[in-house]
């Protein structure tokens, strides 16, 4: 039976980063773990073998993105700086259509993802905002100093029907 071997393909600057990588060290404080397992990082390096290549088209692909975000742009000025520095030449020449395909609906699957948080984001942020007018208004209401207009104006997450409705509430627990 052959023996296994784990790489990983990094595409960032390399700095001291490690040539090989422990699941132990790097997630578990070195703990003894049931299933040990150890990588072999491959780096950018001078060779012009295919792996290379693909580092290389990342690295570009990151620079645009930083420069023109996630755009279809993005993606043809990537190819583009590729095909002229040889850089995976030959498969972007005869399958850029469908590399633009792939990388755009990698880009509509992130924002789809970034947008489906932010949503969550922003529905739990409208409910602590909305419970915490509801309290107020519930206190306002105790006391029995303001009439439930004024009270509307106080706490903008709250219609008044839904006023009306916790001063009846209100009036029972009373």
């Amino acid at each position: 039976m052959p023996k296994p071997e784990l790489y990983i393909i990094y595409t960032g600057n390399r700095g001291r980063k490690p040539d090989t990588i422990s699941l132990s060290k790097e997630f578990f404080d070195g703990a003894d773990v049931d299933i040990e397992v150890k990588a072999k990082v491959i780096y950018e390096s001078d060779t012009e073998d295919i792996i290379n290549q693909y580092i290389i088209f990342c690295k570009v692909f990151d620079e645009q993105r930083k420069l023109y975000g996630m755009t279809e742009r993005t993606v043809r000025e990537t190819i583009r700086i590729c095909k002229d520095k040889n850089v995976l030449k030959e498969y972007l020449m005869s399958r850029e259509k469908e590399v633009v395909t792939i990388m755009m609906s990698l880009f509509d699957h992130e924002q789809i993802m970034k947008t489906y948080w932010k949503d969550v984001e922003n529905t739990l942020t409208d409910k602590i905002a909305h419970d915490k007018d509801r309290e107020t208004a519930e206190r306002m209401i105790k006391k029995g100093k303001m009439s439930l207009e004024d009270i509307a104006d106080c706490v903008p997450t709250l219609s008044y029907d839904e006023l009306k409705k916790i001063e009846a509430e209100v009036m029972q627990l009373a």
